[in-house]
């Protein structure tokens, strides 16, 4: 297999690419996801003797999704690779390089999902009051765990984040990794924001240094770095399960729900490009709604 002969799928890639980020403006984690999924793609046409994306039918994308299938991978899986292949082949419909689109009559893998996981109030208090804010990393611990739960922004977003992107005074955070959106901030969060700034930051990070929040060295805080130090908090708390930074993500959309909000302006906050991924959370409620009443009820 020679790369001058498939020279066209990899040109249609890095275009795709581009589009992503120029265009959709996707976060920079969800274009690699998309990247990767579509190069597993161009892997198997490669050997199958496809050159270009033209030449791709709705049979080859079947034998492709079988091949996935028995390689072991998951339902969700499958199905996450579906959905990257439709936005990917959608463009080039568009843009008129297909004749006919090969992947719209395909369907995605019924996948059984699992609720997300909830944290309930008292979890939240617990994990928000572990952090020992007279220590500097305790401070900026505690300014971190707070900020993820006021805004339910990803990780990613999170470690993004500069100084500049939090007004004190307007209690708003503005995210910049990908689509830019504005969230709002509780009080005690800003408060505790406000004093990681004024009395820790400065000691811990060089004035040249962006990065809102800092690691013992002074650098941007890291992804893994993150996940650490948020499961060092949940083994303290004696949370059970395999908490991650997406589970504060999770409770906060599921509480706001809780308690009123309205899942359009849910759906701005959390940064969802399509409504539906919003919707997960509206489900999780009503579930948690159950389990809560068959507990406490005493005719349940």
């Amino acid at each position: 297999m020679s790369d001058t002969k498939h020279v066209e799928l990899f040109e249609q890639v890095e275009l795709f690419k581009q589009y992503l980020v120029d265009v959709r403006r996707v976060s920079p984690n969800t274009v690699s996801s998309y990247i990767r999924d579509v190069k597993q793609l161009v892997a198997f046409l490669c050997n199958h003797g496809k050159s270009a994306f033209s030449d791709v039918s709705e049979v080859d994308l079947r034998m492709y999704i079988t091949n996935l299938e028995s390689n072991g991978r998951s339902s969700s899986t499958i199905s996450r690779c579906i959905a990257s292949l439709k936005v990917f082949f959608n463009r080039l419909a568009q843009e008129g390089y297909l004749l006919h689109n090969p992947i719209s009559s395909i369907m995605s893998v019924a996948a059984a999902k699992k609720p997300p996981r909830l944290l309930n109030d008292q979890e939240i208090e617990c994990l928000l009051n572990l952090p020992k804010i007279s220590d500097p990393k305790g401070c900026r611990d505690k300014a971190m765990l707070e900020t993820l739960y006021a805004t339910g922004i990803r990780v990613s977003e999170l470690i993004s984040l500069d100084i500049t992107d939090i007004n004190i005074a307007t209690g708003l955070i503005t995210c910049r990794n990908g689509k830019e959106r504005i969230v709002p901030v509780y009080e005690s969060a800003i408060k505790a924001i406000n004093l990681y700034l004024t009395s820790t930051r400065a000691n811990m990070a060089s004035s040249s240094e962006m990065a809102l929040f800092v690691n013992t060295n002074g650098k941007r805080l890291s992804r893994q770095g993150l996940w650490k130090i948020l499961k060092n908090y949940a083994k303290e708390a004696r949370i059970d399960d395999d908490i991650t930074p997406q589970t504060l993500r999770n409770s906060f959309a599921a509480h706001l729900l809780e308690n009123g909000a309205d899942l359009e302006s849910l759906q701005e906050m959390l940064g969802h490009a399509d409504i539906s991924s919003t919707k997960v959370y509206a489900r999780a409620v009503k579930n948690n709604l159950k389990d809560v009443y068959n507990k406490a009820h005493p005719k349940a």
